[in-house]
């Protein structure tokens, strides 16, 4: 009788953890909508810091590779760690730090100080990430796509609010303003506090390495995986490269060829943001039916004929072609990444934490590099440069495709 009884609390534990939990998966959405909302309040800033600081592109550039780098070296040391030890209450422990950043970058007054506060902002994601992915993908009921582009829409939706908040609030009122958005972090801590009460009450749903290789199908040499994750990482050098050049140097490019103001120049950025928010759900579900390396193909090279136009088109046009731009180039991600998780089971909380640290990475240094790149030339000409980089999504051929593999397993 024990073992009758065994065997249907088991198949009960099953079915559960193969359920989608929409309600954990909206509330990562929302606390990833609030994390990059502070975050995209960074680069919403630089005309102001820039003006008051007296700061050159190549700084302001440096600012961006701070932040990314604290943010992007840590995340797969925790995914990692996390992956043999998991911390249900990271995501809160993260927001901590990056409400620290906040108040310090609301009180700097020097390009050391600022540099610090990005910083501790990028712990911060440095934290979050890596176990909020792996959340998402406990929560997906299988329909991992679905879910990465659900917690991604957040993410990219606040990353499009930060500089319409900034140029509403910041930028008439002054650096200091900035610490009104520790509110929007508290809030943030109280709803992570909840998500990590649901984490410690559903271990189940966490694989082992050894039980997600046997369910996953693919047999794939080591060789071959290796091959795999390095082109993808290219794939996001050019996707990340290119959007450093919008999303650090944008305002600067509309300001400088168009002659737009500041504000103005804020809500044009809103604009191409919004279109990345817009875009984001569209890979995951679309690769869980037709297969995540045709997703890969249509966001990155599909970029490619705009990206080659807007240097030389007018404002209106600048603006319908980001948007095309950031609707396209916003689904790679989410199937980028859950292809890698495909390719490695069972180390999700690694392939997150690699994947984003890296992403994050590629904005900092080409953030960096494209500053140094400016003030050598103009920015007009590095939007001339960047043009080209969606070119490398040619690279997406030489994937496996380990969809047609599971199939046939």
């Amino acid at each position: 009788m024990e073992t009758v009884l065994e065997a249907e609390e088991t198949a009960a534990a099953r079915i559960t953890a193969e359920k989608t939990v929409f309600s954990v998966l909206l509330a990562l959405s929302f606390t990833h909508l609030l994390n990059d909302t502070i975050q995209s309040l960074i680069p919403a800033i630089y005309p102001l810091v820039k003006d008051s600081l007296h700061l050159s592109f190549s700084q302001v550039g440096l600012i961006t590779l701070t932040f990314q780098l604290s943010a992007s070296i840590l995340q797969p040391l925790v995914g990692l760690y996390t992956d043999k030890r998991p911390q249900p209450y990271s995501l809160a422990i993260g927001m901590g730090f990056t409400l620290l950043g906040l108040v310090c970058l609301a009180l700097s007054h020097s390009f050391a100080m600022v540099l610090l506060s990005v910083a501790l902002v990028g712990v911060g994601s440095a934290i979050f990430h890596p176990e909020a992915s792996r959340l998402a993908y406990m929560a997906s009921g299988g329909k991992h796509g679905m879910a990465q582009s659900l917690f991604q829409v957040g993410g990219n939706t606040g990353s499009s609010l930060g500089p319409l908040l900034a140029a509403a609030i910041i930028v008439p009122f002054g650096q200091l303003h900035i610490a009104w958005f520790s509110l929007v972090a508290l809030l943030a801590i109280v709803v992570m506090l909840r998500i990590s009460r649901w984490y410690l009450n559903n271990p189940q749903r966490i694989k082992p390495k050894k039980k997600a290789v046997a369910s996953g199908g693919i047999q794939l040499s080591k060789g071959r995986v290796a091959f795999a994750l390095f082109i993808l990482l290219i794939l996001i050098f050019s996707k990340y490269f290119y959007m450093a050049s919008l999303t650090s140097y944008y305002t600067f490019y509309l300001m400088d060829k168009f002659h737009v103001s500041v504000q103005d120049s804020q809500v044009y950025l809103f604009v191409f943001l919004f279109a990345i928010a817009a875009g984001t759900f569209i890979g995951g579900p679309v690769g869980d039916r037709i297969g995540r390396k045709y997703v890969i193909w249509i966001s990155i090279l599909g970029v490619a004929p705009f990206a080659l136009l807007m240097p030389h088109v007018n404002l209106l046009w600048t603006v319908v072609l980001s948007v095309f731009i950031g609707v396209i180039l916003s689904s790679a991600f989410s199937a980028i990444l859950v292809y890698a998780q495909e390719l490695v089971p069972g180390k999700v909380g690694m392939i997150a934490g690699l994947f984003f640290g890296f992403a994050f990475g590629m904005a900092g240094v080409g953030s960096a590099l494209l500053g140094e790149l400016a003030d050598r030339t103009s920015i007009n000409y590095v939007y001339q440069v960047c043009a080209y980089l969606p070119l490398i999504g040619l690279l997406t051929g030489f994937l496996p495709n380990i969809e047609g593999k599971r199939k046939a397993a």
